[in-house]
């Protein structure tokens, strides 16, 4: 017999092969079990990675437009519009607690006019005048950070200039407030997307584990609650840039996050550690310092034009009170303590607290950073950075578990885990709704909603457990361990991957040794 066969026709013009992606119906039990209904999972000799229009990441992108249509459709009750029983004139239907009963809620649509929008005004610019509960007036100006301030006022600007298309050209259209909801919405939905397709980016040969962040239930619920979507974006951006080693971007990615919202900063931490830990202090500092530089660049000129206005995020932060879904209230519930509130709601005792809080968690971060026998993954610390700080806080605000879903499923991808979270966290907004409702209309006492919070709280905990043993346990991070055995160090942690540890961490003589193959292996 021969030895050298050839093939009977010619070869494949497309000779890429995908052979390191690892597949969901072969890895995940969940998605075994469901490719039954497609033919079952994908063989063992099929050619992957040639798909010429159904990409795993144009798959994914649709399935987030899917789930971001649903979260548009559970909003939509609250965009009904009705006439003025006196004036006739039309105006948004909240009638009867619609917006708590039909689960409908969005900040956007009462941020409209509280936020002064409506009137054209610039914000930070203008201020005005409330009463406290206490009875003293405080002066007001815009809430939110200034990347997000002027994208809400760049949409109120489009609004008003679609309702000049309608009172001049016949544009259809609506109610102000209506038009206003819909420009943040669509804007909205593109920053999710810049943040499914940079995960996806980020996850490399796990790429399908984003399709877990692109189906969550989290997102049906709150992508439209607020405008957190815009730094969840700046914040997968970074990770993606400092993936691709490219660090002066991911600075400036992360201080545009910052300029959003802040917690993207919180993204330097972990970076700090594990910079240090590998020997590349360099990398982290040109990181820090163009994240800096972008924030000021942002920042600055309302800094100088309108110190009051740009201050009053840090100083609303700083005098609210704490929020129904944090383990403060918890504990005001379950004991009746109050924390020394004064009559406006503000407790020096909770900001002390908070503070304190979150710093034992950074020394915590740190100390696994630097002493864990393999070097974590970026992810990995990053994860523990952001749920500690939600956990510890007086404020959680639903929408900020969003937060959590990009870099969750980058930190630990076991689908049936991140889901059984994910509905946990989602149904919290249900009893949440019910503790503005009247007593006589209330379908939950308040205490489903005190047991939905512990609940979420155990979820969260839980995860992080996950994420340390994992750490601690390197061959048992999925992320590590690729098809066939392969070995990845960190996939996602640019100039980390692969590096070799500077400072290397105290070893137990009593412990086994690190296993040097997942600690030196190269994605």
């Amino acid at each position: 017999m021969a030895e050298d066969w050839e093939s009977p026709t010619r070869f494949a013009p497309d000779p890429r092969v995908a052979d390191d992606r690892v597949l969901p119906s072969h890895a995940d039990p969940v998605a075994r079990e469901g490719s039954i209904a497609i033919g079952g999972p994908v063989g063992l000799h099929a050619v992957v990675g040639r798909a010429r229009y159904w990409t795993p990441l144009r798959v994914i992108l649709l399935l987030a437009l899917v789930v971001l249509a649903l979260g548009w459709y559970g909003k939509a009750g609250c965009l009904q519009q009705a006439p003025n029983p006196d004036t006739g004139v039309q105006q948004l239907d909240w009638s009867n607690h619609r917006q708590y009963i039909a689960l409908c809620y969005s900040d956007t649509v009462p941020l409209y006019t509280a936020e002064r929008l409506n009137t054209g005004a610039l914000p930070y610019k203008v201020s005005w005048t409330e009463t406290k509960p206490d009875g003293s007036p405080q002066v007001r100006h815009m809430e939110y950070p200034v990347l997000t301030g002027m994208y809400m006022y760049g949409a109120a600007q489009v609004t008003a200039g679609w309702q000049w298309l309608h009172d001049h050209w016949g544009f259809p259209s609506a109610i102000d407030v209506v038009v206003f909801f819909v420009v943040c919405a669509l804007g909205l939905a593109l920053f999710w997307l810049v943040t499914i397709w940079a995960t996806a980016l980020v996850a490399g040969a796990r790429v399908w584990s984003a399709a877990i962040a692109a189906v969550s239930p989290l997102v049906i619920v709150h992508a439209f609650t607020n405008f957190d979507a815009i730094a969840t974006a700046f914040l997968a951006l970074a990770m993606l840039a400092w993936a691709r080693r490219n660090p002066w971007a991911a600075g400036v990615l992360v201080g545009l996050g910052a300029a959003a919202k802040l917690y993207p900063a919180l993204f330097l931490i972990p970076l700090a550690v594990l910079c240090l830990r590998a020997g590349k202090v360099r990398e982290f500092t040109v990181t820090a310092a163009s994240a800096v530089a972008a924030w000021l660049v942002v920042n600055l000129p309302i800094m100088v034009l309108f110190p009051s206005g740009w201050w009053e995020f840090f100083r609303y932060n700083s005098s609210r009170g704490t929020d129904p879904d944090t383990w403060f209230t918890v504990v005001s519930r379950v004991s009746g303590y109050d924390w020394g509130a004064d009559a406006n709601g503000r407790s020096a005792l909770v900001n002390a607290l908070f503070v304190g809080l979150f710093a034992v968690v950074c020394v915590a971060v740190v100390a696994i950073g630097l002493t864990a026998p393999t070097r974590p993954r970026v992810a990995q610390l990053l994860f523990l950075v952001l749920a500690g700080f939600l956990l510890v806080n007086k404020v959680w605000s639903p929408q900020y578990s969003l937060w959590l879903v990009p870099v969750a499923v980058l930190a630990v991808p076991r689908f049936r885990v991140l889901l059984a979270w994910m509905v946990i966290d989602a149904a919290v907004w249900i009893p949440r709704m019910g503790l503005y409702l009247p007593a006589d209309v209330k379908w939950l006492p308040e205490q489903w909603f005190t047991g939905a919070v512990v609940l979420r709280f155990v979820a969260v905990l839980g995860l992080c457990a996950v994420v340390i043993w994992e750490i601690y346990h390197p061959r048992r991070d999925l992320v590590r361990v690729g098809v066939g055995g392969r070995l990845y160090d960190d996939p996602a942690g640019g100039v980390l991957d692969g590096a070799a540890d500077a400072v290397r961490p105290p070893r137990n003589p009593s412990s086994p040794a690190p296993d040097d193959a997942v600690a030196t292996a190269v994605g």
